[in-house]
């Protein structure tokens, strides 16, 4: 069971950059993801990291910030309360990847509690991890919620992110490695700068 005892800022780990100034900076916090074991069963952050790029590649194979966005849209994870992670991560990517991608990672969160609002379907398609921290993160949106989100930009790609994020948490699923990402992920940051 997930408790609500978890850090409820960001607490920086040991070669953790808050606030990332370079694209290898984030590879190498990605990589080290690798060793972050998730509360599912037979995963590690990386795998579902990869996992959500790899379904975002499918549906919007020529959308690569949103792809890169679902390769970090958990960067945070671990780094700080879960209810915070997708505004730290937010702004650990904001200088690397720019404006879409820093936002696609902040409302991830935001596009789930907006999800089990209007579409009554997907919640049963949420993991039990999912339900629990939906309660942590605040739970279904109000009507009130629901208006501001809809009226961002961002919020299609961001429910696209978010039913990729709950797609990506198969264990033992073969996906492209994170070495297959370098060029994307550098790409972005290009496009960014």
């Amino acid at each position: 069971m997930i408790t609500d005892t978890a850090p409820n800022k960001l607490e920086p780990q040991a070669d953790f950059a808050t606030r990332f100034e370079t694209v290898d900076q984030v590879i190498n916090a990605l990589s080290e993801m690798g060793s972050i074991t998730m509360i599912e069963a037979g995963m590690v952050e990386l795998d579902h990291a990869l996992q959500c790029a790899a379904e975002l590649k499918l549906i919007r194979p020529d959308d690569l910030e949103l792809q890169v966005a679902g390769l970090v849209h958990d960067i945070c994870h671990g780094r700080c309360h879960i209810r915070d992670h997708g505004e730290a991560g937010s702004e650990a990517v904001r200088d690397v990847f720019g404006t879409r991608v820093a936002e696609l990672v902040r409302l991830h969160i935001d596009a789930k509690r907006y999800l089990v609002e209007v579409d009554k379907a997907y919640r049963s398609k949420l993991s039990a991890v999912s339900i629990e921290t939906l309660a942590l993160q605040g739970g279904g949106m109000t009507p009130g919620q629901i208006a501001a989100f809809e009226a961002s930009p961002y919020a299609e790609d961001a429910c696209q992110l978010r039913m990729a994020d709950e797609a990506a948490k198969v264990a033992g699923r073969e996906v492209p490695g994170l070495e297959t990402w370098i060029e994307t992920l550098k790409s972005v940051a290009r496009m960014a700068q």
